[in-house]
């Protein structure tokens, strides 16, 4: 098992009020990137390279899948990181539908519960349009470099599809598998739901409500075991909620590469600083 510990600053992002509008090209990465929507895959938005024009069979595009924050049907929260990673040459296709000039802050991030199985439709809309005749990304994505990530709750979703052949790497970002068993929370932390227990993953809250707890993915430390690929735990420190979820993780991976950046910034990260600080 290759096993390494990595202090770094964590490319953690926060949302502006102006950055989830159809802004010009950004990022610091060579190839500046756009924020769109595309009519194949209307559950969720894109990040990419302005230009294309670069990227053909010798030089593909490799696909991130993106799982948002508290599970939330909005990338916005998260707009000027994914323009970060796109600027240095990736297709970003994270959960939640494009809404050109979306409002900030929690207003933008609502719009119900997501589903896990939606970063699988992520990578599976990339592989078809590399194939589409007469489609903009024909022989442009690199069909053998998927990788999945999330934030948070989103970072579950990736770990719960991460068994998927086709993920060759897995990104945890500020999340870990809980610790302590659903229905049984530690002091702090939300009480167990109502009698009749937690909806089924990816169940959506009332209209208006942000995604809850129990909404969360329902996965267990066994799923450790199925990891095939490289995973990267991000973690903002001891105030991190998610730091004993991750770090014990962490000791439990020993199977595949297993890599850690841990900055003392807590659960929120360094999110407002330029292109990822």
């Amino acid at each position: 098992m290759l096993r390494w510990t990595v202090a770094c600053v964590c490319l953690l992002l926060v949302i502006t009020p102006s950055a989830f509008a159809q802004a010009p090209p950004a990022g610091s990465g060579p190839y500046p990137a756009i924020i769109e929507g595309d009519p194949g895959v209307p559950g969720h938005t894109i990040y990419r390279p302005a230009d294309l024009a670069p990227f053909s069979p010798q030089n593909p595009l490799p696909v991130l899948a993106w799982g948002n924050g508290g599970c939330a049907n909005s990338s916005q929260m998260h707009a000027p990181f994914l323009v970060e990673v796109a600027s240095h040459g990736y297709l970003v296709v994270a959960i939640g539908p494009y809404r050109e000039g979306a409002p900030a802050a929690k207003e933008g991030m609502m719009g119900g519960g997501t589903k896990s199985a939606q970063l699988l439709e992520a990578i599976d809309w990339a592989t078809a349009e590399n194939g589409r005749a007469g489609g903009k990304y024909l022989r442009k994505v690199d069909p053998a470099k998927f990788a999945v990530a999330g934030m948070s709750c989103g970072g579950l979703q990736a770990l719960e599809v991460s068994p998927d052949p086709r993920v060759v790497t897995t990104l945890v970002m500020n999340s870990g598998i809980l610790n302590t068993p659903f229905g049984a929370p530690k002091e702090g932390m939300p009480k167990a739901p109502p009698a009749g227990g937690a909806p089924k993953i990816g169940a959506a809250p009332k209209a208006g409500a942000a995604p809850k707890l129990s909404s969360m993915p329902a996965v267990d430390k066994a799923l450790l075991g199925k990891l095939h690929a490289p995973v990267f735990y991000v973690i903002g420190g001891e105030k991190d909620i998610a730091f004993p979820n991750a770090t014990d993780d962490f000791a439990r991976i020993n199977a595949v590469p297993v890599a850690m950046a841990n900055l003392d910034v807590g659960h929120g990260g360094t999110y407002t600083q330029p292109n990822g600080g």
